[in-house]
């Protein structure tokens, strides 16, 4: 008779739940089913250059073709809640999956911190439903209203807000020519609450990186808080500066799963592991989701899914696997 085979379900289509799968799926004693909630991986480091006239296929690449010719089974679905005892999943739309193990790689959602108006008025490019709004915000600006925004507000900087800068001016400027409108100078800003951009950078780094953005132009305020937003103004500090172009590539936060589901949070919202990622009986929980030390970047989820894969096989055949060191 032959042996089943283990499933190992992943929940989550980004850098972690797909670096997991491809790693395991090439164990043959594994069936790897892999759950998103949309159809495509999104890689972050060029999200800015697609909003700014970049090929959608930069930052969008649809997840049957990352998979195409290997075994993993993929599910365009949501997860919705989690059965311990069962060791069920229960998603929105399909049927609930049976595992043996599960890896909850579900990444982080936007967090506004609770700034009045942000949410209603600014503009976000971490998706693509949010890029398309927003660059048909542009190019609906220059037909209707045949000049450029008189400020573009930036908040966040982090590597996406401060490539985002780095980038507008250029696009203002070529939409403006092929709309044929009145040329104006592009006043582009970028607000960062922490005293320099790049917080997890070497200061160096940081002061380097904000000299070349003044170089090109770029206005910084850093060290203040974003107080309030409006349709046309933001305040920042005791400024008011107008602008219908309020982009938000700040703050996020964990998932709302694990709060929901009852995970134990450490003081961040994030899931406590142990020392081979596991946060609760063949659960795993990795990459933005976990309370390690560098998670929050893409580097970290990579490196977290190389380190589950080894340790679920291992456990597979019996050896307890080397400890997780971030």
């Amino acid at each position: 008779m032959k042996e089943k085979k283990q499933h190992i379900v992943i929940i989550g289509g980004g850098f972690g739940g797909v670096k997991t799968a491809l790693e395991l799926c090439r164990n043959k004693e594994f069936h790897i089913t892999l759950v998103s909630d949309q159809p495509h991986f999104r890689y972050n480091p060029t999200l800015y250059h697609t909003a700014t006239g970049g090929a959608l296929r930069q930052s969008f690449i649809l997840l049957k073709d990352l998979f195409e010719g290997s075994s993993v089974e993929l599910i365009q679905d949501e997860l919705v809640s989690l059965d311990r005892d069962n060791q069920t999943v229960k998603l929105k739309i399909k049927e609930p999956l049976k595992y043996d193990k599960l890896v909850l790689a579900l990444g982080s959602v936007t967090n506004y911190f609770g700034i009045p108006g942000m949410k209603e008025h600014a503009f976000g490019i971490k998706s693509l439903n949010e890029i398309t709004r927003f660059k048909k915000h542009l190019h609906t600006q220059l037909e209707d209203d045949k000049q450029p925004d008189l400020n573009y507000l930036i908040v966040g900087g982090g590597p996406t807000g401060i490539e985002l800068a780095g980038m507008l001016p250029e696009y203002i400027r070529e939409l403006s020519n092929r709309h044929e409108t009145r040329k104006k100078k592009v006043n582009v800003w970028l607000i960062e609450v922490a005293p320099h951009l790049l917080g997890r950078s070497h200061k160096s780094i940081s002061r380097a990186v904000e000299k070349r953005l003044r170089k090109l132009g770029v206005k910084l305020i850093m060290g203040k808080a974003v107080k309030s937003v409006e349709d046309d103004s933001m305040i920042v500090g005791d400024k008011d500066i107008p602008s219908k172009t309020i982009i938000w590539t700040a703050g996020t936060s964990n998932n709302p799963f694990f709060t929901k589901n009852k995970f134990a949070l450490d003081e961040r919202g994030k899931v406590i592991v142990d020392n081979h990622m596991i946060a609760e009986k063949n659960i795993y929980v990795i990459g933005d989701n976990a309370a390690t030390k560098f998670s929050g970047m893409a580097q970290t989820a990579l490196y977290d899914a190389q380190y589950i894969a080894h340790d679920i096989e291992a456990k597979f055949h019996g050896n307890n696997g080397s400890a997780y060191r971030p």
